[in-house]
């Protein structure tokens, strides 16, 4: 552990202990550690939460986050009430506005830091979702080098990406439906290059080594969970068209496609069955784009970008036990697909497994942490989750 290490772990420790000094870290319903009362009632308090990475494209590293709840003294009140009367009372409201700030580095030289922010108004009619990011990343690109290459052969070499960005979503609900549509804007400004001088000047040749890419789009949601830190009932849907063109300041032309689904069913008081489901697509009359462009198969225990195609899909479920109204064990498991074609999605496809827990670590705003333990076929990894873990 080096002295960055040490003196954030230091000011983080001395941080809690001032502010906490006089707030109770038990929770006066069962008693067990609890940092609800510390979020709600301190000026500067927040959620710590370590992030420990173990993703195999970047390698073992770690860092912190703060996770910044934001509500009125009345909104407190209403909560605390709430929560004194059940165990999930105050969980299911209306979430508060929340900040995350926070970054990580990696032993491979990768390092990150993010700024994101969430709000509704309007007793949750409207929602906004915005964050900046600034990092860079040592990863492996399997790509086909603008066409150069078989798609079915790529090319595996070492990338060095520096770059920053932000995105911003605005969305309005329908009536009193579960239903939201809005707009969503996405800017990145990057830098790829690699340590193989040959890959270096096919990739200054084709695509550049410094990029901007500028979409703007629309977004609907359908979202009918009962919480929106860890849900255990209900289902969500999301999608999202963004156009990336030069009249406004991207360097390619192209059109990205996501979808993104979720369910919970609760099967019993301690058992709970979720899916997950994702569908992302690239199309572009451009014969090279930069390598990072094209989404990729997003699962736990997969590398980020090792499948990656104009078009991709993952499906997964999980099993959760609620041991207690604290603890959670998981199993879950998964399959993804990318093809260069929509008919070639599923001709191949990569599996993934894994198990996790969760505690209650904020029984009144429902937030649970805990970790996943992730393998597929060539790699494992394990993850610090907030959430459900999809």
């Amino acid at each position: 552990m080096n002295y960055k290490t040490r003196a954030a772990i230091t000011l983080l420790s001395a941080t809690c202990t001032f502010s906490a000094q006089s707030t109770s870290f038990t929770d006066p319903i069962d008693g067990m550690f609890d940092m609800g009362e510390y979020l709600a009632e301190n000026a500067y308090g927040f959620l710590p939460v370590p992030i420990l990475i173990t993703e195999p494209a970047v390698g073992l590293g770690g860092g912190f986050a703060g996770v910044f709840l934001h509500e009125s003294e009345q909104e407190k009140e209403h909560r605390k009430k709430l929560a004194m009367e059940s165990l999930d009372g105050g969980a299911r409201l209306i979430p508060p506005a929340v900040t995350v700030a926070g970054g990580a580095a990696t032993e491979n030289g990768t390092w990150f830091a993010i700024l994101g922010h969430r709000r509704t108004w309007n007793k949750d009619s409207i929602r906004y979702m915005g964050g900046i990011g600034y990092g860079n990343a040592f990863i492996d690109i399997y790509s086909d080098l603008g066409g150069l290459l078989p798609q079915d052969k790529p090319l595996s070499f070492e990338s060095d990406n520096k770059g920053y960005g932000g995105i911003q979503k605005l969305q309005f609900r329908v009536g009193d439906s579960p239903l939201f549509l809005g707009v969503s804007q996405f800017w990145t400004r990057s830098e790829v290059t690699s340590s193989n001088q040959i890959i270096n000047k096919i990739l200054e040749l084709t695509v550049g080594t410094e990029t901007t890419a500028s979409g703007l789009g629309f977004v609907a949601e359908y979202d009918t969970k009962n919480s929106f830190f860890f849900p255990t009932d209900g289902y969500s849907i999301n999608a999202e068209y963004l156009w990336f063109r030069d009249a406004i300041g991207s360097d390619n032309d192209y059109e990205t496609f996501a979808l993104d689904g979720q369910a919970f069913f609760p099967l019993s008081k301690q058992w709970t069955l979720g899916f997950a489901g994702n569908y992302a697509s690239l199309t572009t009359d451009e014969l090279s784009l930069p390598p990072l462009a094209r989404p990729y198969v997003k699962l736990r225990g997969i590398a980020a970008y090792r499948y990656q195609d104009n078009y991709v899909a993952s499906v997964q479920s999980q099993l959760m036990w609620h041991l207690t109204p604290r603890w959670t064990l998981s199993g879950f498991a998964g399959s993804g697909s990318a093809s260069k074609d929509f008919d070639g999605l599923y001709e191949d496809s990569e599996f993934a497994y894994g198990a996790g827990f969760r505690y209650l670590m904020a029984r009144r705003y429902g937030i649970h942490m805990g970790m996943d333990f992730a393998f597929s076929e060539d790699e494992n990894a394990f993850y610090f989750n907030v959430g459900s873990g999809f």
